[in-house]
């Protein structure tokens, strides 16, 4: 048995209004909802039970999901009343898994597309013979991420959480999200109170001699934290830069699901998904955007980037370029919503009322 815990618990703060009634997972990226496209990729790499670690919103999981048979696995869910922290949702998941002590179990976070190869992870894990092997990734600029160099044979050196100063940029080399326990380990993370993998946990077991294992690869990676780079993720994902099982066609250079409207004259590129029941209007031009479900864009809108939540609607003329739009929310004609511009959920902006916003 391969086992898996993922971690879907925040609430998603950064990517507001998009979770306002929806938890981050479950928000749609290239036509399902994203923890879909995290469970097919595990199940195609041989995970056969998944532990949804769930708190915000918890109740969402389930009825969409069910016993995960659908997707070639089985589900269990484990809800935090209180959140306690990464390593708190992991700690609070060990009760569901069935492997022994020695046995390796992935944890991923929730939050993370990536087109790493997850059975190679599992085998330089056993290879390396290491408590925990942690999946890494090199960016150009990594103050905002946790910082971890390695030696020559990948044994990890060090941890840097979100370096504050220059100085403490030692390495490129970020977590990336992705991990291989020993179940000990995992059993041995307190419980009933917060704590941190990378702030606690992993700096506690390297400074007791453990051996932890770091495997830098290259392949694709974003973090999904920021509305910008949720509907970039939606985009690859359709045009096939990264792949997904769970995507509902082939890759191009839009996706339209079922029951939507696209009038002749619409233009849709760049990664762009129309979900069911949306509608969008002669002479709109759509670039790399997400439309969610019974959503309207009208003549003449131009959309870029940008994410229109479940019902809105944008009118005519209107231009969105880096905004997101709110469930329910309503633009009204002539407006220009620039990078950055969120419009809450049910909000009603006038026609001609903003030529530019940005937050």
């Amino acid at each position: 048995m391969t086992e898996a815990v993922l971690l879907v618990g925040g609430k998603g703060t950064r990517l507001q209004p998009l979770t306002l009634n929806t938890p981050k997972p479950m928000v749609p990226a290239a036509g399902v909802p994203f923890l879909a496209h995290q469970l097919a990729r595990a199940a195609a790499a041989g995970v056969d039970h998944v532990v949804l670690a769930t708190s915000y919103l918890a109740e969402v999981f389930e009825p969409y999901f069910g016993d995960g048979s659908a997707h070639g696995l089985r589900l269990t869910y484990v809800t935090e009343d209180v959140p306690l922290g990464t390593g708190g949702a992991i700690r609070g998941a060990a009760p569901a898994l069935r492997s022994r002590p020695g046995d390796p179990v992935l944890v991923f976070n929730g939050d993370i597309l990536s087109g790493l190869d997850i059975r190679r992870l599992l085998r330089r894990h056993q290879r390396a013979r290491a408590e925990v092997t942690l999946h890494l990734t090199r960016v150009p600029d990594p103050r905002g991420f946790g910082l971890v160099p390695t030696d020559p044979g990948g044994r990890v050196l060090a941890f840097t959480e979100k370096p504050q100063h220059p100085d403490q940029i030692i390495t490129d080399q970020i977590n990336a999200g992705a991990y291989v326990f020993r179940r000990e380990i995992i059993d041995a993370i307190p419980e009933g109170r917060e704590v941190s993998v990378e702030r606690e946990t992993f700096p506690g077991l390297l400074a007791a001699g453990a051996h932890l294992h770091g495997v830098v690869d290259a392949s694709y990676w974003l973090d999904l934290g920021r509305p910008a780079s949720f509907v970039q993720a939606s985009a690859d994902l359709v045009r096939g830069v990264v792949r997904s099982p769970a995507v509902p066609g082939e890759p191009g250079e839009h996706l339209v699901l079922p029951g939507a409207q696209v009038e002749p004259g619409a233009r849709l590129g760049g990664g762009t998904v129309v979900g069911r029941g949306a509608h969008i209007a002669a002479g709109t031009d759509i670039e790399g955007s997400v439309v969610l479900d019974g959503a309207r864009v009208e003549e003449g809108a131009r959309v870029r980037a940008s994410m229109i939540g479940n019902g809105a609607r944008v009118g005519p003329r209107t231009v969105l370029d880096g905004a997101v739009v709110g469930d329910h929310a309503q633009v009204g004609a002539d407006n220009e919503l620039r990078e950055g511009a969120r419009v809450w959920c049910a909000t009603v902006i006038p026609d001609a009322a903003i030529r530019f916003s940005a937050v």
